[in-house]
């Protein structure tokens, strides 16, 4: 896999050096993948082009490494240098056909749902359970869950049955959810979608 450290290297290498000091400020704001962290800025800004390179590889590996020296040279508008470093990636031994992917931005988790994201607020809080069941019956709730929701004795025991379910629902279901309980709860539902 050395070839993608030199095809990062070369890229680097092809900077002048306030172009190199520009990826550096950038790389320190790109957005980064889940589970990655930003090399230190100290650490970043006296490195050149085979220092900058080795950190890259260190940090994030070769393949992610070479997506994000990618990503930060087309941010720069240096389209003929990311377009070399991804045609080098795609001769390389064992690389994907697809070659480097563009922003990740694109292929970032959505935002959770808001009746995942306020759970623990909607367990506390829903105190016309009995409506909420009564909206979703037949809809998102079977015969038997809607009477096991509604044996509970306590509306936070109530949610907390009617949150049991939840892992088999889809967005739809969700979505019913959260229209329910805009019907019957408009306020909590504006308190927390302001929080």
């Amino acid at each position: 896999m050395g070839c993608t450290r030199d095809a990062i290297l070369d890229a680097l290498e092809s900077l002048t050096a306030d172009e190199l000091k520009k990826f550096k400020m950038k790389l320190l704001s790109v957005p980064l993948r889940d589970g990655y962290g930003r090399i230190p800025r100290g650490t970043l800004l006296p490195m050149d082009a085979m220092d900058l390179t080795d950190k890259l590889v260190s940090y994030y590996l070769e393949p992610y490494g070479a997506e994000l020296t990618a990503l930060v040279l087309r941010d720069m508008g240096m389209q003929e240098v990311a377009e070399q470093l991804q045609e080098t990636m795609r001769k390389a031994p064992g690389a994907k056909p697809a070659g480097i992917k563009a922003p990740p931005q694109a292929a970032a988790k959505p935002a959770p749902h808001f009746v995942d994201q306020h759970r623990a607020a909607l367990i506390a809080r829903v105190t016309d359970v009995d409506g909420v069941l009564d909206s979703l019956y037949g809809k998102v709730l079977t015969e038997d869950q809607y009477q096991a929701v509604r044996a509970e004795h306590t509306n936070p025991t109530k949610m907390r049955k009617l949150f049991s379910f939840a892992p088999a629902w889809n967005t739809t279901c969700k979505d019913l959810l959260l229209q329910s309980l805009r019907e019957t709860q408009p306020y909590l539902v504006d308190d927390l979608e302001r929080s």
